[in-house]
């Protein structure tokens, strides 16, 4: 999801070969699908990094997946203690230091599953290439990038491990051909037998069963309300959903969520809270957030998108009543 020159990504990427300019879009979409299936149809174990301008955190995941869907426990190994577990859509965070635990349903974009299953249109916003091969944790990897076409995006970098698919490790980087963030595999079974649902019972389980509990609340029936709001969409965005949920600390909120078939951007509309967060920018590696005050309501724009791009969608929230 960001746009660089072909010599400058080859050595940002290491010591493969060139990539070849005749390599079809085609050959690399095939690769985008299997990375997209991968992550959600194979069993595996491992330990990864991630890192971005501002930290390091290594975690460990276990995902199992058998005849009744996907099942994963992920547990953070450093800074603070964080597990996470997760049962086809439903989701389970244990929060030891805040002596809490939060129950959601499945959000997407956590590593290694960052793809959307469905990746029509996505040549509308970026161009696929097929660039070198590398190796990742031991495994020969073939890596695949998205170009975006405007300056409205990230790039991003995949490496598939040859066979599966399986993402080994992701990357993003801005116009300025600078990392932003990157996810990767240090140590990996992919498909091993010892893989099993007996690896992904919660070690908080015991000591949890007196913390406070918090559910994340989605009403899919309600539309979200903002009839009385007009939200711009960049180019190359559409809207996928407008609902009302709930998150802990908050009342119940719009949501309205727009997506350019890779990145995904949320619109949050709350009454105004009691202590409302500074106006203005905020980031977290490649997500970036613009709190802005309009009207009695604080809206909140959410995104894997440049904070440009966020900022727009934030500018453009007007309040339409009279």
């Amino acid at each position: 999801m960001r746009p660089a020159l072909a010599i400058l990504l080859v050595l940002q990427f290491g010591n493969g070969a060139h990539a070849d300019a005749g390599e079809s879009a085609d050959d690399a979409m095939t690769w985008l699908h299997k990375i997209a299936a991968a992550s959600q149809q194979i069993s595996y174990a491992g330990t990864f990094v991630y890192h971005d301008s501002r930290r390091v955190e290594t975690s460990r995941i276990w995902h199992f997946v058998d005849t009744k869907g996907e099942h994963e426990r992920l547990a953070t190994l450093d800074g603070p203690p964080r597990e996470i577990v997760r049962d086809n859509d439903d989701v389970t965070c244990y929060l030891p230091e805040k002596k809490a635990v939060l129950i959601e349903k499945r959000t997407p974009g956590r590593f290694p599953d960052l793809l959307p299953t469905q990746l029509s249109g996505i040549t509308e916003n970026y161009v696929p290439v097929k660039a070198e091969r590398d190796r990742v944790a031991g495994f020969s990897c073939q890596v695949i990038l998205l170009k975006p076409k405007d300056s409205l995006r990230y790039e991003r970098y995949f490496c598939a491990e040859l066979t599966t698919g399986l993402p080994l490790r992701v990357r993003t980087y801005n116009s300025d051909h600078e990392m932003v963030e990157s996810f990767a595999f240090t140590e990996l079974d992919i498909g091993g037998g010892n893989i099993s649902r007996k690896l992904l019972k919660p070690h908080f389980a015991s000591e949890s069963r007196g913390w406070r509990i918090d559910r994340a609340v989605v009403d899919q029936n309600a539309a979200a309300e903002n009839d009385n709001w007009s939200i711009g969409q960049p180019p190359g965005f559409r809207q996928l959903a407008a609902i009302k949920r709930s998150l802990p600390g908050h009342p119940m909120m719009s949501q309205i969520v727009y997506s350019d078939g890779i990145a995904a951007i949320s619109v949050f509309i709350e009454p105004m809270p009691a202590s409302p967060h500074a106006p203005g920018p905020a980031s977290h590696g490649a997500i970036n957030i613009y709190f802005k005050p309009q009207a009695d309501r604080m809206i909140t724009v959410i995104g894997e998108a440049p904070p440009h791009t966020i900022k727009w969608i934030a500018d453009s929230v007007t309040s339409e009543e009279k």
